[in-house]
This record gives C-alpha cells, sequence and structure tokens, in this order.
C-alpha cells in the first residue's frame, strides 16, 4: 500500500507545480502603470519613438525630439467593465485615410499587452480597417487576474461592448486572432456567429494540452486540464475561416495550423508563410489583406 500512496502523493504535487508552470506558459502579462514607455527604431520614421501614457491612460507617441508624431491613424483608449466587474482597457484605432467599412476584432497575443502588441495590428488600420483591441484581465491596465478562464471571458466581454457601441459602425465584422488570441479567435466566433462575418486566426495552437505537450513531452498533454478548444470549436464555424502559419514559426510549429484548417468546414482558406510567429501582418500585410477581402465578398 505504500508504493502507491506515495505514487498518488507524487503525481498530486506534481500536477500542481506543472499547472503553475503552464499557466505561466500560457499567460505572460506585461502589466502598465502611469509611468511606463517604450522606445522602438521605426524605419518609416527614421528615428526612435517613445510610447507614453497621459492621463486618463490614452497612448502618446513621439519623436526623439519630443514632438509628437504625426501618425495615419487615431487611438482611442476605452475602458469598459467585464462581467467580473473588472475594468478592461482597449483601444480603438481608426485610419486617417478612407475606411473601408470593415472592422477587426483584434485578440493579440499571450505576452506583453496592447502597447507591446498594437504594431501587428496598424498595418491593417493604415490599409482602411478599424481595429478594436482589448488587454485581457491582468494585462496593461486592466483589472483583475490573468487567467485561461478569465481571457475567454474578456474576448466575449470585449466582442459584447464592441458591438453594442454607437460609436463603433461597421458593415462587415471579422475577429483576428494571433496566437493565444487566435486560439481564442476560434472559440469566440463559434459561440458568436450569428454576428460576425468571418474568422482570421495567425499562429494559433490547436488546443491548450497540445502545446503544453510540445514544451512537457506527454506529461503536460496528461496534466493540461482543456477548458475550451479551438481545434474542438472551429468545426462548428459556419462562416469563413482563414488559418495563416508560418513553416518557420518556433513558438507554435506550422502543424497546429494545418489541424485547424483540417478541422474547419467550409469556406476555409490556408496561407502558408514564412518568418517568425505571428509577424504575418509586418511582411504579408496586403497579401493578408487581398484574402479577408476574398473572405468577405463570399
Amino acid at each position: 500500500m505504500r508504493l502507491p500512496r506515495l505514487f498518488l502523493i507524487f503525481i498530486t504535487v506534481f500536477s500542481f507545480i506543472s499547472s503553475c508552470a503552464l499557466n505561466k506558459l500560457f499567460l505572460v502579462p506585461g502589466k502598465l502603470n502611469d509611468d511606463s514607455s517604450y522606445k522602438r527604431y521605426v524605419e518609416d520614421y527614421n528615428d526612435t519613438l517613445k510610447l507614453t501614457f497621459a492621463e486618463d491612460k490614452s497612448p502618446v507617441i513621439v519623436d526623439s525630439k519630443q514632438q509628437l508624431v504625426d501618425l495615419p491613424y487615431n487611438i482611442q483608449s476605452i475602458f469598459f467593465e467585464n462581467r467580473n466587474n473588472d475594468k478592461i482597457n482597449a483601444w480603438f484605432m481608426t485610419p486617417r485615410v478612407a475606411y473601408n467599412g470593415t472592422t477587426l476584432y483584434f485578440l493579440h497575443g499571450n505576452a506583453g499587452n496592447i502597447a507591446y502588441q498594437f504594431g501587428l495590428a496598424t498595418p491593417f488600420v493604415e490599409r482602411g480597417y478599424q481595429v478594436f483591441m482589448i488587454d485581457y484581465s491582468g494585462f496593461g491596465f486592466s483589472e483583475g487576474k490573468a487567467t485561461r478562464k478569465h481571457v475567454l471571458t474578456d474576448a466575449n466581454d470585449g466582442l459584447d461592448y464592441l458591438i453594442n457601441h454607437s460609436e463603433i459602425e461597421y458593415e462587415k465584422l471579422l475577429i483576428y486572432g494571433q496566437s493565444l488570441g487566435g486560439h481564442l479567435a476560434a472559440v469566440v466566433a463559434s459561440r458568436n456567429q450569428d454576428i460576425i462575418d468571418g474568422v482570421i486566426i495567425e499562429g494559433a495552437f490547436s488546443s491548450h494540452s497540445s502545446i503544453a505537450n510540445e514544451h512537457v513531452p506527454i506529461l503536460g498533454y496528461i496534466f493540461t486540464r482543456e477548458m475550451y478548444s479551438a481545434k474542438k470549436s472551429i468545426p462548428t464555424f459556419q462562416k469563413p475561416v482563414l488559418i495563416i502559419h508560418s513553416t518557420e514559426d518556433e513558438t507554435i510549429p506550422y502543424e497546429h495550423g494545418i489541424e485547424l484548417f483540417e478541422a474547419a468546414t467550409t469556406p476555409k482558406s490556408l496561407y502558408t508563410i514564412d518568418q517568425r510567429h505571428i509577424r504575418g501582418p509586418l511582411y504579408y500585410p496586403d497579401s493578408i489583406v487581398a484574402r479577408m477581402e476574398s473572405m468577405i465578398s463570399q
């Protein structure tokens, strides 16, 4: 009886330890405060730009001479309350060029925050799209705790806010998710397909257990609780699906994109790219836009 009892204790302790470690694998939030700032050299401006925050938490971007940068888009910082009564921060980005009538609900990846991630969405704003982007609970200025349950709740609540906000007008609404956000996009889309026109999933994992298995073989698969799954959700989505994945993705292997594509129902398309994880909008913006336009014309 002693060996089984010791084995049970080992399994219990390992399960606890591994679950904590795997939560860090799935969610790596970056908090923001009033003094937070980011600097990045931007080739288009031939200068190092700095992002800081105004008193109302709106982003302020200046050049190396501390002059406001004339961006080709506007950013409005918004706070809304989720169902857990936590305030969630969102950015609503609008183009200065002619708006094409399509709004993207952009779900970012598992690390950092909006200030760190928004550059992956701006190529679409520069091409005439509106983008609504949220920080999940525990990310950026958003209140609450970052958990897998909460990020799904936030993704659904963000969509509810978007469709009920009178200032956000659109003819077509697409969900665009990257990495963790791509996994969420499949689940959110399947539950809200009556109000959206299509979903784009870039560099996403097919399930929590499958990506955990990549990092902790066998045990990651066994001990990861699958609360929701892109692979199980996407077959129920009956509107256009675009899967984007890089063959050079070292964070989430290309095979995950293939799994999701094979699980999806038609109409669907697969766009195989190269470059690093979720860099599609930076290297292939026009090709992605062409595919999105094809989606909404179906």
